[in-house]
């Protein structure tokens, strides 16, 4: 090798070292302080060192360069001296902020940036809340992971059991087996295994216990050690609030969240959009759709700027569990028809759905939806008739700086790549991804390309919702500007 050559795998070798170096400092934050650490949204909880270093590579796309490992080693070592309480930090952002800040002590700045928190080792205001999934599909599988990864210290949201019915021998290890392995999302990031005496999954210490049971009303959760819980009913057998009361009349819950749209005068909750408007006494909420999800983020700020006349969502969607592999008998229109070898032209309440977060845009939308032989990651075009006319370079640079600095960074992302294709945002914790190369725009006539894995994104969505209605969302440093900042 040339001397070029040495000073580059030297440079490297020395980064990755002192991203090994941060990973216990990231894993004693998050299970002594019950602190997580990202950077610009990615997190860095259970990482691998090359995860780490593309996180850090990442931060580019936010700031125009790589963040220096040289900058964050320091920053984590001078955070695990302050006795932290509970919260959610951003390295790069606080980087950043010391970076341009008076003080010339990263303690200094950090104990004034971080005043609430400092010295507040212990100090958890969010109450710990027993979980229950009811069901144990797709997306039951994917919160599980979920809320096994954020277990940390014990705090927030913590997975009680799963209510399934009982499908006869091997059961049990039969549903450890599908958590444990997954055709899509790959296998589980930890270790399983099952106790069958007593009906109980233990994934990365989570005890899950296995309930069986044929109705949501006559489970006595309490005799499991589970109170006040929240139940997340993720079979979509019910829909309105007389079917999801039932889950009320079990002993030990206090709330249910829906995994789909609801019907009648259900709240359904975009996180992002309208999670504010859930109260203390709301007893049942809907989490809406995937579609919805995806969508209704990148119409709030696109209505919000350019103004909606109206516009039509057409939904290319991965097929799903409800169709069939080969033709056979299906009582909706279509959809008997084989998931595997056809494109299935299908409805979609999503259009209708976004108006019930945002209605301003009532009557304003229309859509369909197209079932395509994919097993997971689905696109939303969005064909929209704007007020006020704006260029494909203005509608992109708008969305890419919502999706880097707004309080919706967690919902929409942005991405301008001209190989990717729908496998490369498997995984996505993101509602939506706007394809910016796609983009078309005519003065007032706009059409949007929105990727978003159906499954994933989703679940990650569906997890924000829960930790709203708990109460035990991490409060994040520094504070994040609201959408509004971008609207001028």
């Amino acid at each position: 090798m040339d001397n070029n050559s040495d000073a580059v795998l030297d440079s490297w070798i020395q980064r990755e070292a002192m991203a090994e170096a941060m990973i216990p400092l990231i894993g004693r934050l998050y299970r002594d302080n019950n602190v997580l650490t990202s950077i610009h949204g990615r997190s860095l909880i259970n990482q691998s060192v090359i995860a780490i270093m593309k996180a850090h590579r990442f931060a580019r796309q936010v700031d125009d360069v790589e963040l220096p490992v040289e900058d964050t080693l320091p920053l984590l070592q001078a955070l695990t001296t302050l006795q932290l309480g509970a919260a959610s930090l951003d390295l790069a952002r606080l980087n950043a902020g010391f970076k341009a800040a008076t003080e010339n002590s990263l303690e200094a700045y950090l104990r004034t940036e971080l005043a609430d928190i400092v010295d507040r080792y212990g100090a958890d205001e969010r109450n710990s809340t027993d979980v229950v999934l009811y069901g144990f599909g797709r997306i039951g599988r994917l919160l599980a992971r979920i809320l096994i990864e954020h277990s940390g210290g014990g705090h927030g949201l913590r997975l009680r059991a799963v209510v399934v019915r009982n499908g006869g021998g091997k059961d049990l290890a039969k549903r450890a087996s599908l958590l444990r392995r997954d055709s899509v999302h790959g296998p589980f990031n930890g270790t399983i295994t099952v106790d069958e005496e007593r009906n109980i999954i233990q994934a990365n210490g989570t005890a899950i216990q296995v309930i069986y049971s044929d109705s949501p009303a006559t489970i006595d959760y309490e005799s499991y050690g589970i109170n006040n819980a929240l139940v997340v009913d993720n079979t979509g057998r019910w829909r309105d609030e007389e079917g999801l009361s039932q889950h009320l009349k079990s002993s030990g819950v206090a709330k249910v969240l829906l995994t789909a749209p609801g019907k009648g005068a259900l709240k359904n909750v975009v996180h992002g959009i309208n999670h504010a408007t859930i109260a203390p006494e709301d007893k049942i909420i809907t989490a809406a759709s995937c579609t919805t999800n995806a969508i209704t983020p990148v119409l709030k700020v696109l209505n919000d700027k350019f103004g909606i006349v109206h516009g039509h969502v057409e939904t290319v969607h991965s097929f799903t569990n409800d169709q069939n592999l080969t033709d056979n008998f299906h009582t909706g229109e279509r959809r008997g028809r084989s998931a595997a070898l056809n494109m299935v032209l299908t409805e979609t309440g999503a259009a209708k759905a976004v108006a019930k977060a945002l209605p301003e845009l009532e009557g304003k939308l229309t859509g369909n939806s197209i079932r395509v032989p994919t097993p997971n990651v689905s696109m939303a075009i969005l064909n929209l008739t704007l007020e006020n006319g704006t260029t494909k370079d203005e509608v992109n640079t708008f969305l890419r700086e919502v999706s880097l600095h707004s309080g919706l960074r967690k919902q929409i992302d942005f991405i301008d790549s001209p190989e990717v294709v729908s496998s490369d945002f498997v995984g996505s914790r993101r509602a939506g991804i706007v394809d910016g190369l796609a983009t078309i725009s005519n003065d007032k006539h706009l059409v949007l390309y929105v990727w978003y894995d159906n499954e994933f994104g989703y679940s990650c969505q569906v997890v924000r919702v829960m930790e709203e209605m708990a109460g035990v969302h991490p409060r994040q440093f520094p504070a994040v500007e609201t959408t509004a900042a971008l609207q001028a």
